[in-house]
């Protein structure tokens, strides 16, 4: 296994093959989720864009110093901030996303006046702030301090942020054809969002995830179901070692992981169901020890009211 590092004020830069790098966020300082980038010959192709442009810069610059080479290619996994807000900087560019993944991007990433997106932005701090001073439960602590260093880089950000969309789409298998390596880009659905694809190396078997699978943190779902079937189709190809959206770099068992929690969580709602338990009663009920760790802010108790709502409405009840 090759470890060589590079370290960044956002990041840390991996070596997980030759031509093959990942790129950890650091926690609270702008990258926010993990990102990398990979020589397919003459050019090299980015996976995703980190959550600041001043992150996206750095990594631009690392991934052309590292490989001496130019970027021809950037990958959006998904629509959100954290994977996208960075795109920017690879402007010049072509930028690759699912087609649905570029339509939540334009029509939910939207900034029309600078100065209302950073007054709500202080607001929320001041909210998460408020919430700091009176949490107690050390979990919670951590995930509010984590979100507060995170808010406040975007806020810094604001000014110099601008949208900048896909320009190249695809629907649910698309292939780039190096001079030295295939680089394949699957879609099997959504879960985290109504569209979450990643980066497939077969030949090293690595694979970018995006939020698809994650690491200590728990996924906000979009629903579940379809969480479950993607997880179970991406179980089938042959791939060792992850790049999870957030967290550490994982091995293949981390499906299973966010497997069992998807699963964990459809049980134990249908089962309070049956027991015509409340939403209040549900929320009330205690995080099991195995993700008791696991941060994200009210990411159990978010997760339990999604599969809660879904499971009514499916059931009628």
């Amino acid at each position: 296994m090759i470890t060589s590092k590079k370290q960044s004020p956002y990041f840390s830069v991996e070596k997980l093959a030759d031509g093959v790098y990942a790129a950890i966020a650091k926690k609270g300082e702008g990258a926010m989720g993990n990102s990398g980038f990979i020589d397919i010959g003459k050019e090299i192709v980015i996976f995703d864009t980190f959550t600041t442009p001043g992150a996206a810069k750095e990594l631009r610059r690392l991934a052309e110093e590292i490989t001496q080479k130019k970027i021809k290619y950037v990958f959006n996994s998904h629509y959100h901030g954290d994977h996208t807000f960075g795109n920017q900087i690879f402007e010049d560019v072509t930028i690759i996303s699912t087609t649905k993944t570029r339509e939540l991007h334009r029509d939910k990433n939207v900034i029309t006046n600078p100065n209302k997106e950073m007054k709500e932005m202080r607001n929320y701090l001041d909210q998460l702030e408020e919430r700091l001073e009176a949490e107690r439960i050390t979990i919670l602590q951590v995930s509010l301090e984590n979100q507060i260093k995170e808010m406040k880089k975007v806020l810094d950000s604001i000014p110099e942020l601008r949208i900048v969309l896909p320009n190249l789409t695809f629907e649910n298998r698309l292939i780039l054809h190096g001079e030295t390596r295939s680089v394949e880009f699957y879609c099997f659905g959504g879960g985290h969002t109504p569209s979450d694809a990643f980066l497939y190396l077969p030949k090293e078997k690595i694979a970018f995830m995006g939020d698809i699978v994650l690491e200590n943190l728990h996924p906000p779902i979009y629903n579940s179901q379809e969480f479950i079937d993607n997880l179970i189709k991406l179980s089938k190809l042959d791939i060792q070692r992850i790049v999870p959206g957030h967290g550490n770099l994982v091995t293949n068992s981390q499906i299973d992981v966010m497997l069992n929690y998807l699963h964990h969580l459809t049980d134990r709602v249908s089962r309070a169901l049956e027991r015509r338990l409340q939403m209040e009663q549900i929320l009330a009920l205690e995080t099991p020890e195995e993700y008791s760790t696991w941060t994200g802010l009210d990411g159990y108790k978010r997760n339990l009211r999604t599969v809660y709502n879904e499971l009514k409405e499916k059931n009628h009840v």
